[in-house]
């Protein structure tokens, strides 16, 4: 990156502009968003190891997209294995379908009906016929205790599994126009007369323009968070065996002597998965990790939308001077960084890659999703939400800490420096994390191809910077109404 007027001080995203540069890029979609850090990321971002953001839901459909998702560190063992297990099971191009069968309620079909954006329930026999789709629409006047059999309205267009050819191009292509022909946006697939997923029209385009992030196997890949504390070698292994792709050593205060420990178990471990550990904001913190063993060091200390962390200790650093000095450090060393935290627009991506990142962390954006774990709640005025909390909160340390006395929990509950809960709206227009995705996507894309870059590694060597006032970025942001 090359900078139009040289900075004297620390730098946020805000403060940041690129500038166009001459470029042989014909189009958007020429270009490639591959992470270069060895996790076979094919777009590059991260949901973060937040209770409040990454779920079963999220990991499946950030591979499915090639991103990554990091399940959180408080989760038990065996549920993790359970979710490894379930997604590698997944299909790379079919969403996995909200199920229940012809006896379940009115009420059933509601209640799960939030945890995909689609807002469908596929109704199927034990035998995993198909006798039909149940939406909001269907439910309405009904006795919340009728079986949905009773209230299905009408047979679904149902897709045959063997038409999509393995999610192919053309067959994608097809199946898009016999669900526009039908005049539907969601179609059941069945092999063998058994539904094994469904399709959406969004989901066959979005399927010719992302790759999935698959494992050796053709399974998608998912990451796990381990803590610095306690038996790390033995929770590290047993993530390993789950099938675990990506192991993250996480906590707020990466360069420290347990981290350093945490390292040297983890690696002792041979586990062959690219490690990341973090969190830290300098380049000398940066070298330190990559020496211990780190593969990838992430950065970013106080920027997070859930973090107190610079109000309560000042500790910290704005958060594309802390990328763009550790990627250097990193790289000079033979690792990779990860952006973590501080992005609210697509801009604040295109930035933390621009500055030498290889991937960026999303936690409280995507919070606000269906795909994430919380549940959907709806305020007074009728818009929906769902309750985010950062993960040094008093929230989040209760959590982590249930195995102990009431006592030792207290006291720990006293020092927090996350908030315990806010809430992230769903956005109308965007209520699902792939909505989300391609609006990242969208405008990382144009941001390469005005800066002239193929992929990201020219888009490092590309971009040209400018630092900009208060004044220049609120130019910069659209305007609801004339002024």
């Amino acid at each position: 990156m090359r900078f139009l007027n040289e900075p004297t001080t620390d730098l946020t995203y805000s403060d940041i502009f690129l500038v166009p540069s001459r470029s042989d890029v014909i189009s958007r979609l020429d270009v490639d968003l591959a992470a270069d850090d060895g996790t076979g990321s094919t777009i590059p971002l991260v949901a973060a190891n937040m209770t409040a953001v990454t779920g079963k839901r999220m990991a499946e459909t950030m591979a499915r997209r090639g991103g990554l998702a990091v399940l959180p560190q408080d989760v038990p063992i065996g549920v993790i294995r359970d979710v490894t297990a379930w997604l590698k099971t997944r299909h790379p191009v079919l969403e996995t379908p909200v199920r229940l069968a012809p006896s379940d309620t009115v009420i059933d079909a509601l209640h799960l009906m939030g945890k995909r954006p689609h807002g469908a329930v596929v109704v199927a026999d034990g035998a995993g016929t198909v006798t039909g789709v149940i939406r909001a629409a269907d439910c309405e006047g009904q006795d919340r205790f009728a079986s949905l059999a009773s209230v299905i309205r009408h047979q679904p267009l149902l897709l045959a599994a063997g038409t999509l050819d393995g999610g192919s191009g053309q067959a994608l292509r097809d199946a898009f126009a016999v669900m526009d022909a039908a005049g539907t946006d969601y179609a059941p697939v069945q092999q063998d007369g058994a539904l094994i997923g469904v399709l959406t029209r969004k989901g066959a385009l979005r399927s010719t323009l992302y790759r999935p992030s698959l494992d050796t196997d053709g399974n998608l890949k998912v990451a796990a968070a381990v803590g610095i504390n306690g038996d790390v070698a033995g929770r590290a292994g047993e993530l390993l065996a789950a099938g675990v792709n990506v192991l993250v050593l996480d906590t707020a205060h990466g360069h420290q002597q347990k981290m350093f420990d945490a390292l040297a178990a983890v690696k002792r471990l041979s586990p062959g998965v690219p490690v990341v550990a973090g969190n830290v904001v300098t380049a000398e913190a940066t070298r330190d990790l990559i020496r211990a063993g780190a593969d990838i060091v992430k950065v970013g200390v106080g920027p997070g939308a859930m973090c107190t962390t610079r109000m309560m200790t000042a500790v910290g650093r704005p958060q594309f001077s802390a990328v763009l000095e550790c990627s250097a450090a990193a790289r000079a060393a033979g690792g990779r960084v990860w952006a973590d935290g501080g992005v609210r627009y697509p801009r604040d991506v295109a930035l933390a890659l621009a500055a030498g990142a290889s991937q960026v962390m999303i936690g409280s954006w995507f919070a606000g999703t269906h795909e994430s774990p919380g549940d959907l709640q709806v305020d007074a005025s009728g818009r929906q939400y769902k309750e985010s909390f950062g993960m040094a909160s008093a929230r989040a340390v209760q959590n982590r800490n249930q195995r102990e006395g009431a006592f030792e929990k207290d006291r720990k509950a006293l020092f927090e420096e996350g908030i315990s809960t806010s809430r992230m709206y769903v956005d109308a227009a965007r209520p699902g994390v792939e909505d989300l995705l391609d609006m990242i996507t969208a405008g990382l894309r144009s941001s390469m191809s005005y800066a002239g870059a193929a992929d990201l590694a020219a888009f490092r060597e590309r971009a040209v910077a400018g630092i900009q006032s208060a004044a220049g970025y609120e130019e910069g942001r659209p305007l609801a109404q004339s002024w």
